[in-house]
């Protein structure tokens, strides 16, 4: 149970979003050889999570080149021809008559080229809100690095899975063959008045249960090829087999406290959560700013006549300071808002902090105990051999049935499925932990190995 219990939390620790993708294009007719590398590097490609991840970095740039525009000079420029045509009457002069100047006048016409500056000396405001979207766009671009590394761990763990149910289908096949290879041995017997009716029928449903077996493992296997092809951005319907196995490779991981130093200083999602805090420091600034007076100037300078070769040069120039003095609470309001916010980003930092040091001790906790069940596994595996061809000299000489060999063939095949188990478990620790310590992406080979 507790074996059980340790697989089923370290599956649920690489249970991701990010299986999704966007076909990387039509399917070739040969069958593609992939590396647990290629895998990777298309994720980060393809990957649905990935390309979300990035244009939210993009966006945050965006937001950041607005910001910086309102700190730079807004430069316009326009060239006009207006014809109009006055009725003084309209406008309450009909009544007054000025000799010379009829009721109506017009139609005249006149051009006009002019350009128009305006720029803001000072805005404490603006400066502290693109100070804010500056690390906002930080934060954003180390959230795109944390998720390449969330996705290195969903796709490792992905095709660790696929090498599972392979190495899986190559235990099924022997169990079925052994299988058969008693059954044969009882009809033999049986035929030859040796051994009972009843050892056929057993041996028979042996046979029957394995190939049953073989044949969920088998769709287990394809199944779980679709999930890495969706994770990694394959074109639909794309024949591939894996190119790496993966064998049982120890290593020898910093001490639990060199660990968290690492972790704290790699971690991307935590360097992200203290920019996002900072980011909403800066905008609580910014908010306080808006009672700060704002310094800003604009002028234009124009050339206007009846033809641009009878005008003559126009311009006009203000410069001011504007200070609030009340804006009915919505200064006070938005203030409190940024408050609120600031207050969240820095728990929600504090949190990503503690769960560092949770990841990083339970990945220790998991990789020691997927060790020690890797040497068990494997001496169960030599002991049920054992068994399995001790039963068998014991069947052929006549000294026991069935029963006891078929017991000790499903002992055997209990004994590779928990070894089986254990490679997975130990492989996926070791990718957990490189995962806790920020280095998936970057250090993936030399904890799992792979090409």
């Amino acid at each position: 149970m507790l074996l059980v219990s340790a697989m089923t939390a370290s599956r649920a620790q690489v249970v991701s979003p990010n299986y999704g993708s966007v076909p990387s294009g039509p399917a070739t007719n040969e069958v593609l050889r992939l590396t647990l590398s290629e895998a990777i590097n298309r994720a980060v490609r393809y990957n649905l999570g990935a390309i979300e991840s990035n244009e939210n970095t993009r966006a945050a740039r965006g937001q950041r080149l607005v910001a910086l525009s309102d700190l730079l000079p807004q430069v316009t420029a326009g060239i006009n021809e207006n014809v109009a045509q006055v009725n003084f009457t309209a406008l309450g002069l009909g009544a007054v008559k000025i000799p010379g100047i009829p009721a109506v006048a017009g139609s005249f016409s006149y051009s006009t080229a002019s350009a128009s500056l305006s720029q803001t000396l000072f805005s404490y405001e603006s400066i502290q809100r693109f100070r804010a979207a500056r690390t906002a766009e930080q934060a954003a671009l180390l959230s795109y690095k944390d998720t390449l590394d969330v996705i290195t761990l969903t796709v490792g763990n992905a095709y660790l899975q696929l090498i599972e149910a392979h190495s899986r289908i190559e235990a099924e096949k022997a169990q079925v063959q052994n299988a058969r290879a008693l059954y044969d041995q009882a009809v033999d017997e049986f035929q030859a008045g040796t051994s009972p009716r009843i050892d056929v029928t057993r041996t028979e449903v042996q046979l029957h249960t394995e190939e049953y077996n073989l044949s969920v493992t088998r769709n287990n296997f394809e199944v779980a090829k679709l999930t890495l092809g969706r994770a990694i951005g394959l074109p639909l319907g794309q024949a591939f087999e894996i190119a790496d196995q993966l064998p049982y490779a120890d290593i020898s991981p910093p001490t639990v406290e060199d660990a968290l130093k690492m972790a704290y200083h790699s971690r991307s999602d935590f360097r992200s959560a203290l920019n996002t805090a900072n980011s909403a420091a800066q905008g609580l600034s910014a908010a306080k700013g808006q009672r700060y007076p704002v310094v800003a100037v604009n002028g234009d300078y124009g050339d206007q006549g009846a033809t641009f070769g009878q005008s003559h040069g126009i311009f006009s120039f203000q410069a001011g300071i504007s200070v609030p003095i009340f804006t009915g609470g919505r200064i006070k309001g938005e203030i409190t808002q940024a408050e609120a916010s600031l207050h969240q980003r820095k728990a929600e930092a504090e949190n990503v902090r503690g769960q560092i040091d949770y990841d990083v001790r339970t990945a220790f906790l998991n990789l020691n105990a997927a060790k020690e069940q890797v040497d068990v596994a494997q001496k169960n595996v030599d002991l049920a051999n054992d068994n399995v061809a001790r039963s068998k000299e014991r069947f052929v000489a006549g000294v026991t049935d069935s029963v006891e060999v078929v017991q000790s063939e499903q002992s055997l095949a209990s004994a590779n499925d928990q070894y089986i188990t254990s490679l997975y478990s130990h492989n996926l620790a070791k990718l957990v932990l490189a995962r806790a310590l920020g280095v998936a992406r970057t250090n993936f080979s030399q904890y799992l190995g792979g090409r």
